[in-house]
């Protein structure tokens, strides 16, 4: 399928052939009939993307503070390719549009193939032949609309919202500062409202068109001032909705001095707000910024987890805005098809943001998209590549996010003995890019076109829910697998893993990185001739992740214990060199979050030849403090490892020995040369009973939290 992408780099924007979306429980896949260009913010993307790299740097200083700790940790080669890889990837475009539906996932209600719907969502909803929606973000089309005029439900609701923030009421008169689209659909909307509307703008064209609207327009030169005193009885306006773009601080302050006291600003376009204290304290004006579509959005419990807000309690959410606008458009109280101003078929998007990017002087509005009806439905494109060597490894790739492209395929790269042959991601559009840049023979969005006879080997990097159903398959056909931790997120799915590697001929291996450092093989050197048991202890600041984050929903993430501390209970393992026989944990108490998602918690285990380890996990540490912490001792001598940039080695007869690297090495490098190796030469880089072992270990810990007492780890519990 075609879709519209752009690359951050140097903001080029391309028509790409990729594979179609993959589609989830959740979602709908849906074939566009149009899709609306959104001028405003769709040019903002353009715009970032035409900037030269230190520009981009001054428009986003969050990044580059993330960039420079990045560089402090990790040196300038893991940067480099990090950052790369972020500025090369293609970037989707659009999130208004329109099409039928083609099919719906299996805890979809409401909708069936057939169905005319329209759809919104950044990264869903986007200028391409197909896409996967969330059943949250689409609504079925009135009969009496068209796909064109439907396909604006997403720009609609977003004009929609501010005036719900704006709480006009009949007879009150608002000023509508910009008159692009959604200042356009905003004059609509309030004059159907019964307001009496003043518009402004510095392009006279944009005016008339709103007066065409019944809006009182206010042309460039104008004594804005003057004129709402005059037509508010010197009392000002009721409220401003701010719908331009601009670096300029003049519409906050306009706002201040035009507004009536204890009016209200509701602002809606990107404007710098540096809020004059005087006007707005002496009139009390009530100053809101207005999220987008309505209540749901950027919550992913509601827009990919499904889960509705109750109607009673959050009347217009993203969903409901959507209707009701289209209702609106319906009914006649808002004119959408006036707003047209250009149509291109999607093979010439490139010409339609060439007058956003003011390549082309024509004037515009809403430029709309339209795709090809017979568009086909391919999940998998097969591009010509090099001709693989028969004795080279061939590896498929299932996830190509930042850890896959900054991390594995460039060190899998940096090696001869594999051949790149599939890579598959639920948006078809990654996997094209990454194809295209690693050089794979083909891409596809079904897992099922990865276990061709072609792969030897799947290495799994999707989310973590995903892992354990993705290693069966493999294993189940016979592939050697790598699969990013976590192993599994339950016992149930640990026992199905279990299942199948017993019946398979092939390897597992899960990327526990940490065990193959040059700093913990080096430490497991200096304690290899001690028989005592020894102790470990390991801190792990591990800082905050927003709650909301994926990896904190049980059901996809399984918490930051499982997600992440499995890598330090292996660790341990690794140090100590037996498995975990019982593992005890606590968390700090919080009623807000269960448990599986505390991720301020110890982890105290027992090891089968009498060592023992405890691990503290924390998220509500300084920042400035270092990550990882580890700490072992026994028989006589001791070792620290400070975040993987300093290792000091201890003897009861020598003072310490100090081993100091610039930036942090944490074994990824090691790991995949091991795992390849071991592909090769048949012999299991990690023994798989520690990593079952391991994986059971973590998930029991979480079992132990919420029960309050010492948990046995037993592979035969995955026997049961």
């Amino acid at each position: 399928m075609k879709q519209v992408v752009q690359v951050l780099r140097d903001g080029k924007i391309s028509i790409e052939d990729v594979p179609i979306p993959a589609l989830s429980d959740k979602f709908i896949l849906v074939k566009n009939s149009c899709s609306v260009i959104s001028a405003g913010t769709e040019k903002s993307k353009v715009d970032m993307g035409n900037k030269n790299l230190i520009q981009k740097a001054k428009a986003r200083p969050d990044l580059v503070k993330q960039v420079l700790r990045k560089l402090r940790d990790e040196g300038v080669r893991k940067t480099f390719q990090t950052v790369s890889s972020r500025l090369d990837s293609p970037s989707p475009l659009g999130y208004s549009c329109a099409g039928t539906v083609v099919a719906v996932g299996g805890l979809v209600e409401g909708l069936q193939p057939g169905d005319r719907v329209a759809c919104g969502g950044a990264g869903y909803a986007n200028h391409a032949d197909y896409v996967a929606i969330p059943k949250n973000l689409a609504v079925k089309i009135p009969c009496d609309l068209s796909d064109e005029e439907a396909s604006f439900a997403t720009v609609g609701s977003i004009a929609l919202q501010g005036l719900r923030l704006a709480e006009p009421k009949l007879g009150e008169t608002f000023l509508v500062i910009g008159l692009g689209l959604i200042g356009q659909l905003s004059v609509q909307l309030l004059r159907s409202n019964g307001c009496k509307v003043l518009a402004i703008d510095l392009d006279s064209k944009l005016v008339e068109l709103a007066e065409e609207y019944g809006a009182f327009g206010i042309y460039p030169g104008s004594n804005l001032e003057k004129l709402c005193r005059d037509l508010t009885e010197n009392q000002g306006v009721d409220g401003v909705l701010v719908c331009a773009g601009s670096n300029s601080n003049q519409p906050i302050e306009l706002c201040g001095r035009v507004t009536r006291e204890k009016g209200r600003v509701v602002v809606v376009g990107a404007v710098k707000m540096d809020i004059p204290r005087e006007d707005y304290f002496k009139k009390e004006i009530n100053v809101v910024i207005s999220r987008s579509y309505g209540p749901g959005r950027y919550d992913s419990s509601y827009e990919e987890g499904g889960h509705d807000y109750p109607y009673g309690y959050v009347r217009f959410t993203e969903q409901r805005n959507m209707k009701s606008f289209l209702d609106l458009v319906s009914t006649g109280n808002v004119n959408v098809k006036s707003l047209i101003s250009h149509r291109f078929d999607v093979d010439r998007a490139e010409e339609a943001y060439d007058l956003i990017a003011g390549r082309k002087t024509d004037p515009y509005l809403a430029i709309m998209l339209n795709y090809n009806p017979d568009a086909v439905a391919s999940k998998k494109v097969t591009t010509p590549r090099r001709m693989a060597s028969i004795d080279k490894i061939g590896l498929s790739f299932y996830g190509g996010g930042n850890y896959s492209t900054a991390t594995l395929l460039p060190l899998v790269q940096s090696t001869s003995c594999s051949h790149l042959v599939g890579i598959v991601t639920a948006s078809g559009r990654t996997a094209e890019s990454v194809s295209r840049q690693f050089g794979f023979d083909f891409c596809s969005s079904n897992f099922s076109d990865l276990l061709g006879d072609n792969t030897d080997a799947v290495v799994i990097t999707t989310r973590h829910n995903t892992h354990a159903d993705s290693v069966v398959q493999a294993l189940n056909r016979g592939k050697h697998v790598y699969v990013e931790k976590p192993l599994a997120l339950s016992i149930d799915d640990l026992s199905e893993v279990h299942s199948s590697y017993g019946k398979a001929k092939s390897s597992l291996m899960v990327g526990f990185n940490r065990r193959f450092a040059p700093f913990t093989i080096e430490l497991i050197r200096h304690f290899q001739h001690i028989k005592s048991p020894l102790v470990v202890n390991i801190r792990v600041n591990a800082g905050e992740v927003s709650s909301d984050h994926w990896i904190q929903d049980p059901s996809v993430g399984g918490g930051r214990v499982i997600g992440e501390g499995c890598h330090f209970i292996d660790m341990a393992s690794a140090i100590i060199g037996a498995v975990p026989v019982s593992v005890s944990a606590f968390a700090t108490e919080n009623d807000s979050c269960p448990a599986i998602t505390n991720d301020n918690v110890t982890i105290n285990l027992r090891f089968a030849n009498g060592g023992i380890a405890n691990i503290i996990y924390c998220s509500s540490g300084a920042e400035s403090i270092p990550k990882e912490y580890i700490e072992v001792f026994g028989g006589g001598l001791g070792a620290i490892i400070d975040d993987f940039k300093e290792l000091r080695l201890f003897s009861s007869t020598e003072g310490g020995k100090t081993i100091r690297h610039r930036t942090q090495d944490k074994g990824q490098r090691n790991m995949v040369n091991a795992w390849l190796d071991s592909l090769r030469s048949g012999k299991s880089c990690i023994d798989y009973h520690m990593l079952i072992s391991c994986s059971i270990a973590t998930i029991m810990s979480i079992e132990s939290i919420i029960c309050g007492a010492i948990m046995q780890v037993d592979s035969s519990i995955l026997e049961d």
